[in-house]
């Protein structure tokens, strides 16, 4: 008997691998098949999802995923390449896009001539026949650069160019020109569909000078005249260059400073004249001050009969009176009291 109850319960838990396709819900859900989207307006089961919040999810997802696929093979079918595809119908939820849909790709210059001439392009063989090399060549590629420069081995030169011209790195340079004149205007494609203003020089690329370049050539250029740039007029919120190398590149900033000031030209002449005519000393007030101060010191010292004391004297003072002593010695040089004799030996007493 237990055997057989191993062997139930194994053919049971297979069996339970493989769930049925029939799923029943106590509300409908709603279908879009044409996105592949399922809306399941059921509430959760608050107690499952508490005690096995996983599995209870899990098998929430499988069932709806059932009802999804049920509804797939329900639409019509058809074979392609060995395979079943479904047709799926327009989508019926309209989601919400953060831009615009994109419209069709503008023409450009030469496609909007084509359609108003009738110009129908054709498609070209991938190789061709060449009768001089007696080969086939392809129409494009390196192995038809290759081809060329075996077909065309000698170049003639015209009678009006100079003997000495490489004619054939003129035609490489003639075909460089081509290949830029075709990036400019694709470039100018692209400006035009997307509604950019674009200088009348075309397209400028990255060889071109920056704005901080020619704000120093511009800065450069007003100080190169004669007053190193003190008449020029500035144009509105116009800016001076700054930075690293900026003045050494200015002529004259090296010099002195320019004898031209903002004061005006007449100011400027007035007081030159006024300094040349007026004979009168200047009088400098301090000065005069402190003059006077010391001719008023040397004359009390005078009075009372003091003189300045000679370095090294020494004066007999009364009870607590401090000795005079020289300096402190730099770098122990000298004494700290001249004239007094240094004990050496231990004292005794």
């Amino acid at each position: 008997m237990d055997v057989v109850k191993a062997v139930l319960e194994k053919h049971q838990k297979e069996l339970d691998k493989y769930k049925p396709i029939t799923v029943e819900k106590h509300l409908e859900c709603r279908l879009d098949v044409g996105t592949l989207l399922i809306t399941d307006p059921n509430d959760f089961d608050d107690r499952q999802l508490k005690e096995n919040r996983e599995e209870y999810l899990a098998a929430l997802t499988r069932d709806n995923t059932q009802l999804l696929v049920n509804a797939i093979w329900e639409l019509s079918t058809e074979r392609v390449d060995e395979s079943i595809v479904a047709k799926l119908p327009e989508p019926t939820t309209i989601l919400p896009r953060l831009r615009k849909v994109p419209g069709p790709r503008p023409l450009t210059k030469w496609e909007k001539f084509a359609k108003e001439k009738g110009i129908v392009k054709k498609k070209k063989d991938k190789k061709t026949y060449d009768e001089t090399l007696d080969k086939w060549v392809p129409t494009y590629g390196f192995k038809r650069a290759e081809a060329e420069k075996e077909k065309e081995w000698v170049m003639e030169v015209p009678q009006n160019v100079d003997p000495n011209t490489d004619m054939f790195q003129k035609k490489v340079d003639l075909r460089n020109e081509k290949v830029a004149k075709n990036e400019i205007q694709r470039m100018k494609n692209i400006v035009r569909a997307r509604k950019i203003d674009m200088p009348r020089s075309g397209y400028l690329g990255p060889e071109a000078a920056s704005s901080n370049q020619l704000l120093t050539a511009l800065t450069v250029a007003k100080s190169s005249t004669a007053s190193v740039g003190k008449f020029q007029d500035k144009l509105p919120k116009e800016k001076e260059a700054r930075g690293l190398g900026i003045k050494e590149l200015i002529p004259g900033a090296k010099r002195k400073a320019s004898h031209i000031t903002d004061q005006p030209e007449k100011e400027a002449n007035l007081d030159l004249i006024k300094s040349v005519l007026n004979k009168k000393p200047k009088l400098d007030v301090e000065k005069a001050i402190s003059m006077q101060k010391r001719d008023d010191r040397l004359a009390r010292e005078a009075e009372a009969g003091q003189q300045p004391a000679k370095k090294g004297s020494k004066k007999g003072g009364g009870k607590g009176s401090r000795k005079a002593v020289g300096k402190k010695p730099k770098g122990n040089r000298g004494q700290r009291a001249p004239g007094k004799k240094l004990q050496t030996g231990r004292k005794r007493r």
